[in-house]
């Protein structure tokens, strides 16, 4: 029988933007968890209600803000913190009730608020909680099977487009010690796939002097290839080499370091790079870092060294000064460079981005037509190559398995070495056996593909 803890406050929390801000969320409620607090699924049933906001575009506002104001109508009693907590001023104007307001991962701000809102419980079951919740990972918001690793906060770079320095202030790694440890229990408590994020993977350390830590009976420096040369070495209690996907990562050269770990099979061979244009000029206005960087070369000798990499991107359409050449140069570029999974962004003016006062706005019926074109574009690379896999036999991690339909029949959804959760296509399989779970590797024959997804069966 379950041990009831008088009066035990609930905590409702609703986290918005990226995964770095879930991580941001999953912390604050592990430690809100170790300090008796119990989770509420829903408005009702809670004593206070988190807000974890983003405040990257305009439109993202406008959803942090919509989310402040449906917990305040059903709640009432609202904490706001993320990245919009820069602008408290605006929140508490729109919102006069929200009990307080803290920035972008501040922790203890944003639990010593909860702790004023609704004090915690005390009685002889709260000191018990903290070491099991430590030893198990902590509270987690994604699938048991996969979890976010953040290295680092902030970033040094100054792109036109962009105010996260402002919002998350510059680049501050964390002891590589601290990460591996994390990452290790990660793994222990049933972790199968690693999500290495930060705003710049490829500089985690620079603000350190990628000093060196005592890891083991050996010495690591803060630096992203030893992170993952460390993070390939961790295994599953059953022995499995957990995937390991890097994301954010900058064209530097010293990428080229961890394409042979991939070909090892120690890494994902999966790299998110943000190249946001092709077009010199248009990079040179969003002032981009390693924009110099030679690519498509670099692509290729890539695929050389492991032809099985997978490599995804995100670019931005209609920003201001961009021509008709300039974006053509980008269609003729994904040409080349041939990746596997795109995205692509309207650019939206920001509050306080210096790309706001450039010359040359893109009227929004140029950006809607150039957004469809480079989708069309995209799609088609992505068709063709997902085609070339039909009849090949592939690795796929379980996501989901479907309930049985009338014959006995049951389906599962999974995703391949190719695939991060959220952002990238999945792999559907027919006729999978009862007891597979989510978290599981099996072995997938692709029978057939789409633009975006595969199809198969288990072999």
């Amino acid at each position: 029988m379950a041990t009831v803890i008088p009066d035990q406050k609930r905590i409702g929390m609703v986290s918005l933007g990226c995964p770095k801000a879930l991580v941001d969320s999953e912390r604050i409620l592990t430690k809100l968890r170790a300090d008796g607090y119990a989770m509420s699924p829903d408005y009702a049933g809670a004593d206070v209600v988190l807000v974890n906001t983003c405040g990257f575009l305009d439109s993202a506002k406008e959803e942090s803000l919509a989310a402040i104001g449906e917990a305040i109508a059903e709640n009432g009693r609202v904490i706001v913190t993320g990245c919009m907590g820069s602008e408290a001023e605006l929140i508490r104007a729109k919102f006069p009730a929200v009990l307080a307001v803290t920035g972008a991962h501040q922790y203890e701000a944003v639990v010593e608020a909860v702790h004023e809102a609704a004090p915690p419980s005390q009685g002889p079951y709260i000191d018990l909680v903290p070491q099991a919740f430590e030893d198990n990972g902590g509270i987690k918001l994604t699938p048991r099977h996969y979890s976010y690793l953040k290295i680092s906060e902030g970033c040094n770079h100054a792109c036109s487009f962009c105010i996260i320095p402002s919002l998350r202030g510059r680049l501050a790694s964390r002891r590589i010690d601290a990460v591996l440890r994390e990452a290790e229990k990660l793994v222990a408590a049933g972790t199968r796939e690693l999500l290495v994020i930060s705003q710049d993977t490829s500089a985690y350390g620079v603000d350190v002097r990628h000093e060196e830590r005592m890891w083991k009976d050996h010495a690591v420096r803060t630096h992203m290839t030893d992170l993952a040369r460390e993070l390939g070495q961790l295994r599953t209690p059953d022995g499995d080499t957990p995937w390991v996907r890097l994301h954010y990562v900058y064209p530097y050269p010293h990428v080229d370091a961890v394409i042979p770990l991939m070909a090892e099979g120690l890494l994902t061979p999966y790299l998110d790079i943000p190249f946001q244009h092709a077009s010199p000029s248009v990079l040179k206005a969003m002032k981009r870092p390693a924009n110099e960087a030679k690519v498509l070369e670099r692509l290729k000798s890539w695929r050389e060294i492991c032809p099985d990499i997978a490599v995804r991107s995100s670019f931005v359409v209609g920003f201001p000064g961009e021509t008709e050449a300039d974006f053509q140069y980008l269609l003729d570029w994904l040409d080349e460079a041939q990746l596997d999974r795109v995205g692509a962004f309207r650019f939206e003016p920001v509050a306080g981005a210096s790309a706001n006062d450039l010359p040359g706005a893109v009227p929004e019926e140029v950006k809607e037509e150039r957004y469809a074109r480079i989708m069309a574009k995209t799609e088609a690379i992505s068709a063709a190559k997902l085609a070339a896999k039909v009849g090949q036999t592939i690795k796929v991690i379980i996501d989901e398995v479907g309930e049985a339909d009338e014959d006995g029949d049951r389906g599962a959804t999974g995703r391949s070495q190719a695939d991060a959760p959220e952002i990238d296509g999945a792999v559907y399989l027919r006729e999978v056996p009862d007891t597979l779970k989510p978290g599981d590797f099996v072995e997938v024959q692709v029978e057939d593909a789409d633009a975006h997804d595969l199809f198969g069966a288990i072999v």
